[in-house]
């Protein structure tokens, strides 16, 4: 199977709007321009997928078995706006968490690269010819490690700033329209190559 590009896509802050530990579906909502964002990347027929935290497994806020019914209601966000959710990646893990065997240091909890990598694996995702949307600088350094070009959402939710060789995006942009335009600008000539 031919590898295809992709867009990773942060969740909270990026795709939904910022409502830490959320897993009630009934609240989840389109962060500002994110819905027009996604219709421009359903347009475009690039797979998309969400790469996110859930630490609150591990710190015992929520079972693993609630973000289910939260990939559910993503999977019907993105179809609303015409695009479609090809795969919801999540680590449960943190360092600091209390619930047993999730209390743990872990590959897959960005900055680290693991969810990419694994969703690369199983979906056949061509890293470096993806991206990586995100609202703060680990989602950048998640998608730098993993070898695609990272976009940070330049809207407030970066407080640390803690910077490094691997924490530099290609783009900034302030919501995920924007950042849909620099994404699909930047694959058009390859696109283009296809016609005739």
């Amino acid at each position: 199977m031919a590898l295809r590009p992709a867009v990773f896509l942060d969740k909270d802050g990026t795709v939904l709007r910022d409502d830490p530990y959320n897993v009630d579906p009934e609240r989840m909502a389109y962060a500002p321009q994110a819905f027009a964002g996604l219709a421009r990347f359903g347009a475009a027929g690039l797979p998309l997928v969400v790469i996110s935290n859930q630490s609150g497994v591990a710190k015992g806020m929520f079972p693993a078995l609630a973000l289910e019914p939260v990939h559910l209601k993503l999977a019907s966000m993105f179809r609303a706006a015409g695009a479609h959710l090809e795969g919801f990646y999540w680590c449960p893990h943190h360092p600091d968490g209390v619930v047993e065997g999730y209390a743990v240091e872990c590959d897959c909890r960005k900055p680290r690269p693991g969810l990419l990598l694994r969703a690369a694996s199983e979906l056949a995702l061509d890293l470096e010819a993806s991206w990586l949307i995100g609202d703060i600088l680990d989602d950048v350094e998640a998608g730098n490690r993993a070898g695609c070009r990272s976009i940070l959402l330049d809207v407030g939710h970066e407080t640390e700033w803690l910077e490094g060789p691997g924490r530099v995006p290609y783009g900034r942009a302030p919501d995920l329209d924007a950042a849909a335009r620099i994404v699909l600008a930047a694959q058009a000539p390859s696109g283009a190559r296809g016609g005739a």
